[in-house]
């Protein structure tokens, strides 16, 4: 049968540090300064406290304070709690401030190369605390989890048929497509004409996709019929892999296309006279939400490299 120990209940963390400082010094007078407290009032805590449990935590020698087997007993479970007191000041601290929390970021994958995924390092550099979740995702899925309040933003595009209105906007830029195939590829590494293209197999995002859209518009405007042979596709992963396999061209952004055949063998660049350009994407927050301070950092640092 436990036995109640009401004064517990009121038992504050600088009542724990005092029994601790005591231990510490050995000595009831230096412990006090330690705690900014007086010796007096330090001495009528500890009488307090001794007197709630029944028992001494200290045998008072001639030369200090020792700690009494009910006083080691009372201070191992001090320790942990304080311990778990100060974990949590110093974790509110860090969320105030904005050097530490959870962020939840969707992006579609331009943005997420050239400015996301730099503006992370950045501010995780210092706040080494920071839980980041980044999706990669169409700006459809994107602007929906938005609305849900799964993200904290996004970077995304706002697609026909959305009031604008409902949400908070910062200004992003367009994207240029380059062609991405084969290093071997025998357009890799020219210049050529979009006509010249016709002959190969297209890995491309599904029609009415950013990427999709701005070729499809590119080779009406040019008076082209469109490709012949299409695997239509917005796996990144499915189009590297067909686009190794074989002389498929995959159009994607400037950004990506430069960041996977970088230091790659087996990837290169098909340059075309035609220029290819995306609609502009933007940073979206919903209007009705605040951003945590570190969610409000990760925001600063992305608007800066755009």
């Amino acid at each position: 049968m436990s036995v109640a120990f009401p004064f517990a209940n009121r038992l504050k963390p600088s009542h724990l540090r005092l029994i601790r400082a005591i231990e510490d010094t050995g000595k009831l007078q230096t412990a006090a300064e330690t705690v900014a407290m007086s010796q007096p009032a330090a001495s009528r805590l500890l009488s307090e406290i001794e007197t709630e449990i029944g028992g001494a935590l200290f045998d008072r020698l001639p030369r200090g304070m020792a700690t009494t087997p009910l006083g080691v007993a009372f201070l191992r479970h001090a320790r942990v709690i304080l311990a778990e007191v100060d974990a949590l000041s110093d974790n509110l601290a860090k969320l105030q401030g904005g050097q530490a929390g959870a962020v939840r970021v969707g992006s579609v994958t331009g943005p997420l190369v050239k400015a996301l995924v730099p503006a992370l390092q950045e501010v995780r550099e210092s706040a080494p605390d920071i839980q980041p979740t980044i999706e990669v995702a169409p700006s459809v899925v994107l602007l929906r989890g938005l609305e849900e309040g799964r993200f904290d933003f996004v970077l995304a595009r706002i697609g026909a048929g959305r009031n604008p209105r409902s949400l908070r906007a910062h200004p992003g830029r367009a994207e240029r497509i380059r062609l991405l195939a084969r290093a071997d590829h025998p357009l890799a590494g020219r210049r050529v004409t979009l006509a010249e293209t016709l002959a190969f197999e297209y890995v491309i995002q599904e029609p009415g996709s950013p990427i999709r859209t701005a070729v499809d518009r590119r080779f009406l405007e040019s008076g082209l019929p469109m490709p012949g042979r299409v695997t239509n596709s917005s796996s990144l992963l499915a189009a590297l892999s067909i686009v190794t396999s074989s002389h498929a061209i995959a159009p994607q952004t400037r950004e990506v296309a430069e960041m996977l055949s970088r230091g790659n063998s087996e990837l290169g660049i098909i340059e075309l006279e035609e220029e290819i350009t995306v609609s502009p994407f933007l940073v979206l927050q919903a209007p009705d939400r605040s951003l945590t301070p570190i969610a409000g950092r990760l925001l600063e640092a992305v608007l800066r490299r755009l």
